[in-house]
């Protein structure tokens, strides 16, 4: 999985870090004897955790994701992870154990430090909250931006999206006396996008361009990056980009200081390499090998898994365009012909 940041090049981004791949009317509130607030009911609005259970949940997810990352073992973590997060992570450990079924011989702990948490008050279900916190991986003073959520109060929280952003580039939030950040809906028509159009919006743009989003190193340079790629001498690559917006996939975001949005969502692209007659698709590594079924001819379509983290200004702003803030994307799977 490459995690491309905005100012950072493709190549400087791919070595960040380990997931890189070259893959009820009534409401009742309990405090339990652990200090969780247990929730029953979807009418009342309330915050979706209190700040002592997103801490737990951080440290929950860090500890399972150093136990799979050291063993090279999806199972390890796959009740703490769940959405684009998860299918990244699972492929990139499903790719890690077949070439190393021993362990991780690079395996270096995540630590997770000076946490802070944006949990949004809101009625129903699912539940979720964005944990903003330094790590001891990748470029220093940058952020990592991971969205927590779970569909009832039986189940364990799981990180859905990650992003990692310069301190500088992490927006500040709208929060209510109390504290408690804005969540915007799916449908929010206050913004320039509504979060449950961004998908659909962003596989079109780079399908086709526009004005929807803002020119950066995910949009406009990307675009330019793959018609240079697209063919070349003995090889043609053709791209394909699909939405991911329902399920465990579905969007979530946060009403920002300036009337706007951080908002998360997930995409699916296809990327079809194809040889010309005499010609050979370039070895591809061990991990994609290892994700590869069918044998490699003439062909190879790579399919991967991308969550994206934007800025989506409220309609009463000067400019109307999406900024794509963060981009991780990770190989899921690859097929030859």
């Amino acid at each position: 999985m490459s995690r491309d940041r905005a100012g950072r090049s493709p190549r400087r981004l791919r070595s960040l870090n380990r997931f890189a791949l070259t893959a009820g009317a009534v409401t009742v509130l309990s405090l339990t004897a652990s200090g969780c607030v247990v929730v029953h009911g979807e009418r009342e609005v309330v915050p979706t955790a209190t700040r002592t259970e997103a801490a737990r949940a951080l440290k929950d997810f860090t500890a399972a994701y150093n136990k799979a990352d050291k063993a090279n073992d999806s199972s390890l973590d796959a009740d703490r992870v769940t959405g684009a997060l998860g299918a990244i992570d699972g492929a990139k450990l499903t790719a890690g154990r077949k070439n190393n079924p021993g362990g991780n011989p690079s395996y270096s702990p995540l630590s997770l430090t000076d946490a802070k948490f944006s949990i949004p008050a809101k009625a129903g279900w699912p539940r979720w909250f964005v944990a903003d916190a330094a790590a001891n991986k990748g470029v220093a003073g940058y952020r990592w931006l991971l969205v927590f959520t779970r569909g009832s109060a039986n189940d364990v929280w799981q990180a859905s999206y990650l992003t990692v952003l310069a301190a500088t580039d992490v927006p500040k939030f709208q929060q209510d006396k109390d504290g408690w950040a804005q969540p915007v809906t799916g449908d929010d028509t206050a913004l320039a996008v509504a979060p449950n159009k961004l998908s659909q919006s962003y596989t079109t743009y780079l399908k086709s361009g526009g004005d929807t989003f803002a020119p950066g190193l995910h949009t406009s340079q990307w675009r330019t990056q793959r018609a240079k790629n697209a063919t070349k001498p003995g090889l043609a690559r053709q791209y394909i980009d699909a939405p991911l917006s329902s399920g465990d996939y579905t969007p979530v975001g946060l009403r920002t200081a300036d009337g706007g949005a951080l908002v998360f969502f997930a995409t699916r692209r296809y990327e079809k390499q194809t040889a010309a007659q005499g010609t050979e698709i370039p070895a591809p590594s061990a991990d994609v090998k290892a994700l590869t079924t069918g044998d490699i001819k003439q062909s190879l379509t790579l399919e991967f898994v991308s969550n994206q983290a934007v800025l989506d200004p409220g309609k009463s702003a000067q400019k109307q365009q999406v900024a794509v803030l963060g981009r991780i994307e990770g190989l899921t799977a690859a097929k030859g012909g």
